[in-house]
């Protein structure tokens, strides 16, 4: 790719070996330690699945049992492996055993370990040939029934209730919608565990459950079929339950999942040590599922200024890049998160978020960027907000971003009602036809106001990277580097659930997947 913005790439280099490093030295402490959202993860990939006669999940059930027995360390691998060779039933036998205390997992006399590794990796070879068969059906799908041109018209629902939303969800693909995120509930991010069933109640959005995940799925099967192309379904596994919700993804074929490495810890006061590691099996998790992941670096510009601090947003897309390629997810599937957040009140404000998003395909050219619409400053006047909109779609025509949530001109004022989400996929097509070409047409001025914009917010990036390589990414948390948050290391909701691996620790899951992955 030709830079229209005469970057120095080998700033962009210089930028991407500090997030490398960055991204390995946190790496040595995410594979000593596991917590208890991977464990729980880890059994429902093995099978276990529903919830006892209090209503707890069963993995939650099974795991505090371990953590009890003091038998976190070792994994629920170890744990359920030794069960199934000494007792010679399933895992979701097991896990109902324990939820009646007719047994403690720990407690078990310790079989032979080539008899646990067998029996798990066994189980373990069938949840992946299943994931293995819902990516190769969503290929099937993609090319029976094909897709809309990017970027991808995104767009949400939210209404608390599962079959309200299905029915929300299909009127917003008739209208030409590509990919719908089902909003979850607020709050559900700290919760502990996940919710089981099919839900009707939630509070700003829809509970993320697995039942929840397979009955929309199912409905935007249906009309896909319909309308002729292939819809994709986007929901959030951040925060506590992270890899589980990537799990439940995995299984029930979602396409696409808000992951990210930082945002639990900055914006739901997660504890960092837990984001880390849980952020790890969840996109080794989401690369072998085919799963496009969308970042969260267009929040930090809801609470810190998006003219002063883009840098940031910059610095923490090249860290998210590292992760997930350490997790072996390829950049195809790096839905990169930056957003149209400016004051529209800034004289040439309009230019200075074209440079922004045309710097980020150019530093990230196979990437499926994450585009988010003007919010912050939305008022309620839905005139001008729809003109903010306009403005945010020809950017991202512009720029061949890759998903684009659409704004809604009544983003103040409530959730979307259908005709405003009518109104919002009516504008960017409108825009997105009439200006498909428009970028391939256009160059911008040398040393001008673009480029320079676009070198300047290069360079703090890269020199923000440097510090953080000296300082490393929790100190750099702890400081307030990022959205102007700072977090503790060992504050935050969570920390309880971390523990060190001890020397029996096995999760068959990583290396099925990264392999399979490759």
């Amino acid at each position: 790719m030709v830079s229209k913005l005469n970057l120095d790439f080998s700033v962009v280099e210089g930028a991407r070996k500090s997030a490398r490093i960055i991204a390995e030295d946190t790496q040595k402490f995410i594979e000593r330690h596991t917590t208890v959202s991977v464990e729980r993860t880890v059994a429902r990939l093995l099978g276990i699945d529903g919830i006892d006669d209090l209503e707890r999940p069963l993995p939650n059930v099974v795991i505090d049992n371990i953590k009890h027995g003091g038998g976190l360390s070792e994994g629920a691998s170890f744990w359920i492996g030794n069960a199934m060779v000494a007792l010679s039933k399933t895992p979701q036998e097991i896990a109902e055993l324990v939820s009646k205390n007719e047994i403690d997992l720990t407690k078990i006399e310790i079989q032979e370990r080539s008899k646990i590794d067998a029996a798990i990796e066994t189980v373990a070879k069938e949840m992946v040939e299943r994931i293995r068969a819902n990516r190769a059906k969503r290929d099937a799908y993609l090319t029976n029934l094909g897709e809309g041109p990017k970027p991808y018209l995104y767009v949400i629902v939210a209404t608390g209730n599962i079959y309200e939303d299905v029915l929300q969800a299909q009127a917003a693909a008739r209208q030409g919608a590509d990919i719908i995120a089902v909003i979850r509930t607020t709050a559900q991010s700290l919760l502990d565990y996940v919710p089981y069933g099919a839900t009707t109640e939630g509070f700003g959005g829809t509970y993320a459950t697995q039942e929840n995940f397979r009955i929309m799925r199912k409905a935007l099967d249906e009309v896909g079929e319909e309308v002729g192309k292939y819809i994709r379904l986007c929901n959030y596994c951040s925060g506590l339950c992270m890899p589980e919700i990537a799990a439940m993804g995995a299984i029930e074929r979602l396409d696409v999942m808000l992951n990210d490495a930082l945002y639990g810890i900055l914006f739901r006061d997660i504890n960092m040590q837990r984001t880390l590691v849980d952020q790890f099996f969840s996109r080794v998790i989401n690369g072998f599922a085919g799963i496009i992941i969308n970042t969260g670096e267009d929040n930090y510009l809801t609470t810190s200024d998006a003219i002063e601090e883009a840098h940031t947003v910059l610095a923490s897309q090249f860290i998210n890049e590292q992760f997930a390629l350490l997790a072996g997810l390829p950049e195809e599937q790096m839905g990169l998160g930056h957003a149209f957040e400016m004051n529209p009140d800034t004289e040439d404000g309009f230019l200075l978020e074209l440079s922004q998003a045309q710097m980020a395909r150019e530093i990230f050219p196979d990437a499926p960027l994450k585009y988010m619409p003007p919010t912050k400053y939305m008022t309620g006047n839905i005139f001008k907000g729809h003109i903010q909109d306009v403005l945010f779609n020809t950017v991202s025509i512009m720029t061949n971003q890759g998903l684009q949530l659409l704004g809604m001109m009544t983003e103040a004022i409530h959730t979307p009602l259908l005709q405003d989400r009518a109104l919002a996929i009516e504008n960017a097509k409108y825009i997105f036809k009439n200006m498909r070409h428009l970028g391939d047409e256009v160059e911008y001025k040398k040393d001008g106001i673009i480029q320079k914009r676009a070198q300047a917010v290069l360079a703090e990036a890269a020199d923000m990277l440097k510090d953080i390589e000296k300082m490393g990414i929790m100190s750099t948390i702890e400081q307030g580097k990022f959205a102007d948050v700072t977090r503790k290391m060992d504050g935050g909701k969570g920390l309880d659930g971390v523990t060190q691996k001890g020397e029996n620790y096995f999760n068959p899951f990583i290396p099925m997947m990264l392999g399979g992955n490759k």
